[in-house]
């Protein structure tokens, strides 16, 4: 992929990950329509067992509620680093390398981007935003951290492949790094 497909470097717009249309919409709405449907039948029956599952079910489903806002940017880079819905945005001095890791469990494989910091997310946050409105406290963050100061992002409910993300993100950072 050249330069100009994947975008110009210098458009101050940046480049934005968004989580795909149909990525969790079957996740969600199976989850909210069982825990409805139990929800229902625990206050027909009186069954304590079947509300307790009715209200585990919608809670799943508020948890993964994010992952069918596919309009907002979760995931993405400008001129002044990459920004991480729910975390804020990292200066590219602080990011150290950003790298792919393929996971596989049985058949299924996993992509998660792995941006290791070289100084403390604190001082690495030119932009903090891990304050959240009340009610999107238990919702859905596309990303972890780990002891070793390592940021992990799984690739897999974004629209965009997971080495296109790796390829642009690690192009901007030679670019602006520079």
């Amino acid at each position: 992929m050249t330069d100009a497909e994947a975008g110009d470097i210098s458009d101050a717009s940046g480049y934005t990950v968004r989580y795909g249309k149909e990525k969790g919409q079957f996740r969600v709405f199976i989850l909210a329509g069982a825990g409805i449907l139990l929800s229902i039948a625990a206050f027909y029956q009186g069954s304590e067992s079947l509300l307790a599952l009715g209200v585990a079910a919608l809670g799943a489903a508020y948890y993964f509620f994010p992952l069918i806002e596919s309009d907002r940017p979760r995931l993405g880079a400008n001129q002044y680093g990459i920004f991480i819905e729910g975390l804020g945005l990292i200066g590219w001095r602080s990011v150290e390398s950003i790298e792919t890791v393929h996971i596989a469990v049985r058949t299924l494989m996993t992509h998660d981007l792995q941006i290791k910091l070289s100084q403390p997310l604190e001082r690495a946050l030119v932009a903090d935003w891990r304050k959240l409105a009340f009610y999107r406290l238990l919702m859905r963050l596309p990303w972890t951290m780990n002891h070793s100061n390592t940021i992990r992002i799984n690739l897999e409910p974004f629209d965009d492949p997971p080495d296109e993300i790796e390829r642009t993100l690690n192009r901007m950072q030679r670019h602006y790094k520079s």
